[in-house]
């Protein structure tokens, strides 16, 4: 989910600058380490070694949440704290809304046709081929927030972002689904191939669909995708406010606890789902990530703790998008290029001859993803280096 790069500085088309790395320090450095953590745990989580991770590294089967379950809806928080941020800069240096909302589309068309041509590589030739996915709701979420940060007041955007997460959960609660009836009475409430998400899905998503009659990133849930980021919207206005830093930190804490109680208490009558993307799961996780963004803000920003222990997180998060590419074609080619006669993936080679004999399959598969979490960062940590950031 490099796409963290691309959409928080909004610029024409794609664009390499270079600067040397302490340039960087001018951004809210703390916002760039959040980010470049969350890049770092999706790469982590994405690329188990084998099929026995341990459980906080798998995503949770249905309703509930693992700490994997947090890592999107942070980059999608993030993303909205980084529009503001960005915004307000442009702004400052004359660009006009039309020409930032002009831009932010187009960002946001490419962010989307990235994600395409991703889950269709190596195979552009077979059919069918998925249409949605992570980067594809990144695109269409950071495009949509991008209009109601433009076109409305702070109070449009509150009203907006309780309209879609209220609204979302009336339809996946209370309106009957056609053919099952209403859910919680005639049909369980979330059940996995009888509710709205699945049947927009059916209805509008082209392509193939992730979990055959559903897909996670699908078209209707991504609508209270977009209230995740309007909640990192309304995060990024208050560390743009005139409070001092101190105040800051606390209110991002205190709202960070409000959304983690409301998460909890709406999960009795939405239950936390990540693959339906229900709206106690936007509220837990935007606390979740306010908590955490207040830490590395207090921490890195306010107090100046930083150093050798956030440059990791710098590399991945000043050049997201090329971290998070590189990753998914890397994983394609060594799980699908075949050796051996055509038996053996080279994954499952690597794997077998230098990671399975150190330890039990869970240790094992951990210690791999580690591994190609430090591969991908090879490329990414010469470009810091170099001061070379590369956005759409």
């Amino acid at each position: 989910m490099s796409t963290s790069a691309s959409v928080s500085n909004p610029q024409p088309a794609t664009t390499i600058t270079s600067v040397p790395p302490a340039k960087t320090s001018g951004r809210m450095v703390s916002l760039d380490v959040f980010r470049g953590l969350t890049i770092a745990g999706m790469i982590l989580v994405n690329n188990p070694g084998n099929g026995h991770a341990y459980a906080p590294l798998k995503h949770a089967a249905w309703n509930g949440w693992t700490p994997t379950d947090l890592i999107f809806p942070f980059f999608l928080f993030i993303v909205g704290v980084s529009l503001v941020l960005s915004f307000a800069s442009r702004l400052n240096r004359g660009a006009s809304r039309s020409e930032l909302l002009a831009h932010s589309l187009k960002r946001a068309a490419i962010i989307f046709a990235i994600g395409v041509a991703l889950n269709a590589f190596p195979y552009y030739h077979v059919m069918p081929i998925r249409f949605v996915g992570v980067l594809q709701r990144i695109g269409l979420a950071y495009g949509a927030a991008a209009l109601i940060t433009l076109w409305t007041g702070r109070r449009g955007r509150i009203i907006a972002a309780v309209a879609l997460i209220g609204g979302y959960w009336a339809l996946m609660r209370f309106v009957p689904v056609p053919g099952f009836g209403i859910p919680g009475r005639d049909i369980p409430l979330l059940d996995p191939d009888r509710n709205w998400a699945a049947l927009f899905d059916q209805w509008i998503v082209p392509g193939r669909l992730y979990l055959g009659t559903s897909d996670p990133e699908g078209f209707l849930s991504t609508f209270p995708a977009i209230g995740t980021v309007l909640l990192g919207v309304l995060t990024g206005e208050w560390l743009r406010s005139k409070a001092t830093p101190t105040r800051k930190a606390i209110g991002m804490f205190a709202w960070g606890a409000a959304g983690l109680l409301a998460g909890k208490l709406f999960d009795v009558w939405m239950p936390i789902n990540k693959n339906l993307w229900t709206s106690s799961f936007v509220l837990f996780t935007a606390g979740f990530a306010l908590i955490v963004l207040a830490a590395c803000y207090w921490l890195i920003d306010v107090r100046g703790w930083r150093g050798k222990w956030t440059e990791p997180f710098l590399v991945f998060g000043t050049n997201a998008i090329v971290a998070y590419t590189l990753a998914s074609l890397t994983a394609k080619i060594i799980y699908r290029t075949k050796i051996l006669g055509g038996t053996t993936s080279i994954q499952r080679y690597i794997f077998d001859h230098v990671f399975a004999p150190l330890g039990n399959p869970s240790f094992t598969s951990l210690l791999f993803s580690l591994a190609f979490v430090a591969v991908c960062a090879i490329p990414v940590w010469v470009l810091y280096r170099k001061g070379i950031f590369i956005k759409i």
